[in-house]
């Protein structure tokens, strides 16, 4: 028999699968509209930071993409490789290196603009139900990266399932 307990383990109670699902669902439409590009979604989001910045070390490109250098460097490789970056040293610190975009990858940019479009598209949501959402899910990120940091995470039983 369920008590009003078990329903917080059901896998449909669950907002974590539910993002997760969504996330999946995403990274299949953006496989084929990114194909033509020649860009997988990781690609696609280094491409983004890099289109709206022009110049970023890797450590900056790191913290907009929320990627750890271990995995930002195989993705940068890919991209030097398909002659769409170029990564260099800094001048002004050995330390840090500057990932900037090459001629071919400024030129990918206005192939890339029917992307968000296709993507909005596929979503079946109009603009402002768009926006609703991001905005929801900044605030939901915004309030889980809080509650990592803290030392008893989310221990209120109020908190609903995850």
């Amino acid at each position: 028999m369920n008590t009003p307990d078990d329903d917080w383990l059901r896998l449909d109670q669950q907002i974590c699968f539910s993002l997760h699902a969504a996330s999946r669902a995403f990274n299949g439409v953006y496989r084929v509209i990114l194909k033509d590009l020649g860009l997988t979604y990781p690609q696609y989001l280094v491409m983004l930071v890099l289109w709206e910045h022009d110049e970023l070390p890797v450590k900056k490109l790191g913290e907009h993409l929320r990627l750890d250098s271990g995995t930002l460097s195989p993705l940068l490789k890919r991209l030097e490789a398909a002659g769409l970056v170029r990564r260099e040293r800094s001048a002004r610190d050995e330390r840090s290196v500057e990932v900037r975009l090459t001629e071919e990858g400024i030129a990918l940019r206005q192939r890339a603009l029917q992307v968000p479009r296709r993507i909005a598209a596929s979503t079946g949501f109009g603009p402002d139900e768009v926006r609703t959402l991001r905005a929801r899910l900044d605030e939901l990120t915004t309030a889980l990266d809080a509650a990592a940091l803290s030392e008893t995470p989310g221990e209120s039983p109020a908190a609903g399932p995850s």
